[in-house]
């Protein structure tokens, strides 16, 4: 290899003048480069570069690193980048460092290039993106104590280059700066030397890779090892996008059946409409409190004055004055539980009763749906902004600093109903599983559930009683089951409980459970290591089994893909004789690695136990 350097200006005061010679061979000895290079330079253009040659570069070669050729093409006058642009702009493409010199006591020189040639090679260097080393040789006039680089000291500014300008050339070029006050052994070899041999070296290690032929020899008859190809890619599992806010919805518009709580307006005692009282004091802490609170019952509504005046959240609402009425009797013959009847005071509340209670149930965080409601309703903004104040302080959130949109959807959203979650709040129905009391609400399983709104809605026992049993699954698979639909998020702890929350929730038909299921099952397989896969005592082939009993096919296909990406660790195992046919047909077109390779691999040591041995018996 050939590493090529071309270095403009001179290190010398004046420099080489527009009709001056070119330096000679005398000159040259006493140079930068010539002096990191020492005797081994040799004058005269290189053979294998002569169509470059050009009179005004002076070039010798030299040997680095045992067996690198380095050519350099020096020109110490800047004049040429006027008189002979091509033949420079040439010479400069071929280059893989420049070096730029100039001397510290010569700031006329340095003024000319900095103004005039600088601006011309900057766009060429970033453009060929060659490394670029600035050298300011020379002492400057503060003969009697070291060489001055402190960029305030202005004592010989006026003729000598300060230490600031040249380190702006370095940036504006992007440049290594370096300054030697003089061209012995000391600063040349172990301060220029060491910066120019890392460039060097670089510059070796790219040639190296563009040119992967030539690395270790060209040799024919080198035996290599079969080239291993990387594994197929594991199907992905899909999930659907949450529908927790829409089944709310639902169950709001549509689900009078399990309502408990009726609104009225408060100046024409008229029917506003209907809800849930289990939603709205799992949202609101006012309507746990006018709900559930025992000295609510027996208030009336409020008459204070003082409460009256201000825009809260007791001048908003309150209970009939009949209270709350235990197990009205339904027409329907379903029980009904206890009745909880409210008067809406706040007329503007009245008006918009139906916005409020749809953004309660989605979650009371679409905040700016909820201003476009209720702007295109009321029409006024001044009621508008009154309003939103008053919902805010209806489910106790009271805007700060922090109150933006992804921070309420955050706290809320889905968390809406975790406080619900097996807790006796206003539950109507019991679960018992394998003797544990699990309380539930009607509301939400019916809304988040086809299966349970058919088992409640229907002429079923389960509809008429408050206590329903369940077979065939264990009290925590339950539970987890229970949880998604009270918070739509599932965590199963190990593998075998994400399968038997997976199976619930076939049972129960609700898919999104089903194929989160699914993903946490192939990410506790997928994290564990290969020592652990073949000494774990759970079996994937019977995984396999159940995923496709249960029609979890995403994760049946997925389980085929993972036993064959770890062919051989499950193919030494007894339970992998129970695939079918057809599985193991699949997983042998799927398996890594193929037979091919291990083919190529057995002949491949063959021939290097043959050559060991050949090599033997010649030595």
């Amino acid at each position: 290899m050939s590493i090529h350097i071309v270095a403009l200006g001179s290190e010398c005061p004046g420099g080489v003048g527009p009709g001056e010679e070119i330096m000679g061979q005398g000159q040259l000895q006493g140079g930068l480069l010539w002096s990191y290079l020492g005797h081994g330079a040799l004058v005269g253009p290189c053979d294998l570069e002569s169509s470059l040659h050009n009179p005004a570069f002076m070039e010798y070669t030299s040997r680095v690193f045992g067996d690198v050729t380095v050519v350099v093409r020096d020109c110490p006058s800047w004049d040429l980048l006027d008189s002979d642009w091509a033949s420079v702009r040439k010479v400069l493409e071929q280059a893989d460092i420049l070096v730029i010199k100039y001397s510290v006591t010569d700031k006329l020189a340095f003024q000319q290039v900095r103004n005039g040639y600088a601006p011309r090679l900057r766009p060429l260097l970033r453009h060929w993106g060659v490394p670029v080393i600035l050298v300011a040789v020379g002492a400057r006039l503060n003969d009697e104590g070291p060489p001055c680089t402190c960029p305030l000291c202005a004592s010989d500014w006026s003729s000598c280059v300060p230490h600031s300008e040249g380190l702006q050339l370095s940036r504006d070029l992007g440049a290594t700066y370096l300054e030697l006050p003089s061209l012995n052994h000391v600063f040349v070899g172990r301060y220029f030397g060491s910066v120019l041999e890392y460039f060097m070296i670089q510059c070796l290690k790219h040639k190296a890779k563009e040119r992967p032929e030539k690395r270790r020899g060209n040799k024919v008859n080198e035996l290599r090892p079969p080239h291993l190809e990387q594994p197929a890619r594991l199907p992905p599992i899909r999930v659907e996008e949450s529908s927790f806010s829409q089944d709310m919805q639902w169950l709001l518009e549509r689900g009078v059946q399990f309502a408990d709580v009726a609104f009225y307006a408060g100046d024409s005692g008229k029917e506003l409409g209907w809800a849930h009282a289990a939603v709205l004091c799992a949202v609101s802490p006012y309507f746990r409190q006018l709900l559930l609170g025992p000295k609510t019952r027996e208030r009336p509504q409020s008459r204070c004055v003082c409460r009256e005046r201000e825009p809260g959240p007791h001048s908003l609402l309150s209970t009939w004055d009949g209270g709350i009425i235990d197990d009205m009797p339904r027409s329907d013959g379903y029980l009904a539980g206890r009745l909880s009847r409210l008067v809406v005071k706040d007329p503007l509340l009245c008006m918009c009763l139906w916005e409020t209670l749809m953004f309660i149930y989605r979650g009371a965080w679409e905040w700016e749906h909820l201003q476009e409601a209720l702007e295109e309703k009321l029409k006024n903004t001044l009621a508008v902004a009154q309003l939103m104040e008053r919902i805010r302080s209806l489910i106790g959130r009271e805007r700060g600093p922090r109150d933006t949109p992804s921070a309420r959807a955050a706290q809320l959203g889905p968390q809406t109903l975790v406080n619900l979650f097996n807790s006796p709040l206003y539950s109507d129905v019991i679960f018992m599983v394998q003797g544990s009391v699990l309380p539930a609400h009607r509301a939400v399983l019916v809304a988040r559930c086809d299966v349970m709104a058919a088992m409640f809605s229907g002429k079923y026992a389960e509809a008429r009683s408050r206590v329903v049993p369940i077979h065939g699954v264990s009290s925590d698979t339950f539970l987890s089951f229970l949880e998604y639909l009270y918070t739509d998020s599932c965590c199963p702890a190990s593998v075998l409980q994400a399968m038997a929350v997976l199976v619930c929730a076939e049972m129960y038909q609700v898919k999104r459970l089903q194929h989160l299921c699914e993903v946490c099952v192939c990410a506790y397989l997928q994290s564990m290591p290969s020592r652990e896969l073949a000494s774990t005592g759970i079996s994937v082939v019977r995984l396999l089994r159940r995923a496709k009993c249960h029609n979890a096919e995403q994760l049946y296909v997925w389980l085929l893909h993972f036993i064959a990406n770890n062919y051989l660790i499950f193919s030494h195992k007894p339970d992998f004789l129970e695939l079918s046919d057809e599985e193991r047909e699949q997983v042998e077109r799927l398996r890594w690695p193929s037979r091919g390779y291990l083919q190529e691999l057995s002949e491949y040591q063959q021939r290097r136990r043959k050559l060991r041995k050949s090599r033997c018996i010649v030595m």
